[in-house]
């Protein structure tokens, strides 16, 4: 049986999928969604265990998409945290675990 606060957490795991394409389709940025999925698959870009997303070749396009994605993605792990009660970081190394199973395969992760 699973525990209250895991089927919380898979419940946020939808919402996040969607608050994700919502802020991509405000922000009007298909080009931005597209440079973030075309630098992890070249290794530009990496993604870390607690659900933030690093520059391991900086550049000024590499860091300003790291940048930008790393600031959308604690604004919702903060708002999912108040909503759950729980520390803004364990929401997020629970969104790692989804950013993982969805990442180009070439995708790294760093710790």
């Amino acid at each position: 049986m699973m525990s209250l606060t895991r089927r919380i957490v898979c419940k946020s795991l939808g919402r996040f999928v969607v608050a994700a394409l919502v802020v991509l389709s405000l922000a009007g940025s298909a080009a931005w969604a597209q440079s973030l999925e075309s630098l992890r698959t070249e290794g530009v870009l990496g993604e870390r265990y607690d659900g933030l997303v690093v520059a391991r070749q900086p550049s000024g396009a590499a860091d300003r998409i790291a940048s930008e994605v790393n600031a959308q993605r604690q604004a919702l792990y903060k708002q999912r945290a108040a909503e759950q009660g729980v520390p803004p970081d364990q929401v997020g190394r629970v969104y790692a675990k989804q950013i993982f199973d969805q990442a180009p395969k070439s995708t790294r992760f760093l710790t």
